[in-house]
């Protein structure tokens, strides 16, 4: 799809890019997804031609970065609109990240309605419940009968965030229990609510931690768990949807503190945003210097192939396997350092302890490499007969290469972080660099050990 966007953008075609936007209206993952790999300009022109309804939905999804780009782009009477439109919780999730003369612009000329809710979200200590709880849930009174239930839910279902879950209180707003939508639905039209509700409900105060809550809809597999005040009256609910996104920055921002990289996640945006986004000269000044490392060391590297000349000379077998020594330690060394980063992004690596995950990955390249050293040495050991002991040289050149790669791809991406340098774009550059210096002085040393008599 966003082929299809830029395409009808370059074109200044507006009229179809709209109807094409329009058709896609139900496809809105694929569209977030072209929405994220646009530009700060095209963003904001698809936005514009989005309907109300479907460019709010989409706003909702955006992260803060994208959503404050966005506001710029707006007059201030469109910004005050989707502002006053959004869900008190993803209202007090943008205004957090806003600067503080624009935020209280923003709150001042929405709705008063609107207004008293966030000042109230906004009242409670950041990354608790009760900032990051939604105002808008179903209550229901436990003398209700279901026909009485359904029909509030009917009226009020449209302005919810989520009616899967329906909370039964008091007069006072005092939680006394919880009902699925499915178990109303399926109860016979006269049954009260009392008499189908689940009396014990699980609840969260407005002072819980938020990774608390969000663990807790983890555990318990809930969509969404409701928030009371010191009284135990009802206020809000937290949803399953905000539990991932706490748990997911909770994840980063703790792995990053335990290593004094605290800042990382803001930094390593900005690089993403300058990489993916920026202007050309901003990706030259982070790629090329790597690309020029590795030029340096592609220079580096015929030295030393020159250097073993008279090897090569003597042995013209030996080049024939130079690729594979080299290819297979750039395939170990690019998973090594992907493994790294995945499992630092999502928390499975704990930097902190990052002696033990290197430690294991060094394991694992020599564990693979004495797999496919021993399986290339056997078939090159009867390809090449006339030369026995090459299958020996190929081997040991493939255990040493695949586990120094491997040692690499963690230690590389570690240490880039560490000096505070990208290791998105710097990674790959240096390991092949090193891997392929280090691989071919490898395979020659082996060579000149194992078949130095067949030189002349």
């Amino acid at each position: 799809m966003r082929e299809l966007i830029i395409a009808h953008i370059e074109n200044k075609d507006m009229e179809n890019l709209k109807i094409l936007l329009a058709k896609r209206e139900e496809e809105e993952i694929e569209l977030l997804h072209a929405f994220h790999a646009l530009t700060s300009e095209e963003q904001a022109i698809v936005f514009r031609l989005l309907s109300k309804d479907h460019a709010l939905r989409i706003f909702e999804e955006l992260d803060t970065d994208e959503q404050q780009n966005l506001l710029r782009s707006f007059t201030d009477d469109k910004a005050v609109e989707f502002v006053n439109e959004l869900a008190p919780d993803d209202r007090v999730r943008l205004l957090d990240e806003l600067p503080a003369s624009v935020a209280k612009k923003l709150i001042n000329a929405i709705s008063p309605e609107e207004r008293k809710i966030t000042n109230e979200l906004m009242g409670y200590k950041p990354e608790t419940a009760g900032r990051v709880m939604t105002t808008e849930f179903i209550w229901l009174g436990r003398d209700m009968t279901t026909a009485e239930a359904l029909e509030k839910v009917r009226t009020k279902a449209q302005d919810m965030e989520t009616v899967y879950a329906l909370y039964v209180t008091d007069n006072s707003k005092k939680l006394e229990g919880v009902i699925s939508l499915k178990e109303l639905v399926c109860a016979s039209e006269g049954t009260k609510v009392e008499d189908i509700m689940a009396k014990k409900a699980v609840s969260v105060t407005t002072d819980t931690d938020q990774e608390a809550v969000a663990r807790t809809l983890q555990e318990l597999d809930l969509l969404a768990i409701p928030v009371v005040d010191k009284e135990g009256r009802m206020v809000g609910i937290v949803t399953i949807d905000d539990a991932i996104d706490i748990l997911e920055e909770e994840a980063t921002e703790d792995i990053y503190d335990a290593a004094g990289l605290a800042d990382i996640t803001g930094r390593e945006a900005d690089r993403s945003e300058i990489l993916v986004k920026g202007n050309m000269w901003a990706i030259w000044r982070v790629r090329l210097p790597f690309l020029l490392i590795t030029l340096a060391a592609g220079l580096l590297l015929g030295l030393i192939m020159e250097g073993f000349e008279e090897v090569l000379e003597s042995i013209a077998v030996v080049a024939i396997f130079i690729p594979l020594i080299m290819d297979m330690g750039g395939n170990v060394g690019t998973q090594s350092s992907t493994v790294f980063a995945r499992g630092v992004v999502l928390g499975h690596i704990d930097v902190k302890n990052f002696i033990k995950h290197f430690l294991k990955e060094i394991g694992i390249g020599l564990s693979m490499g004495l797999m496919i050293g021993v399986a290339a040495g056997a078939i090159i050991f009867f390809w090449q007969s006339e030369v026995p002991m090459l299958g020996l040289v190929v081997g040991l050149s493939l255990i040493a290469t695949m586990t120094l790669a491997s040692l690499l791809g963690f230690l590389v991406p570690f240490a880039l972080i560490k000096v505070n340098v990208d290791q998105a774009a710097g990674s790959a550059p240096i390991i092949t660099s090193i891997k392929d210096m280090a691989g071919i002085l490898i395979y020659f040393m082996f060579v000149s050990i194992f078949l130095g008599y067949m030189m002349y």
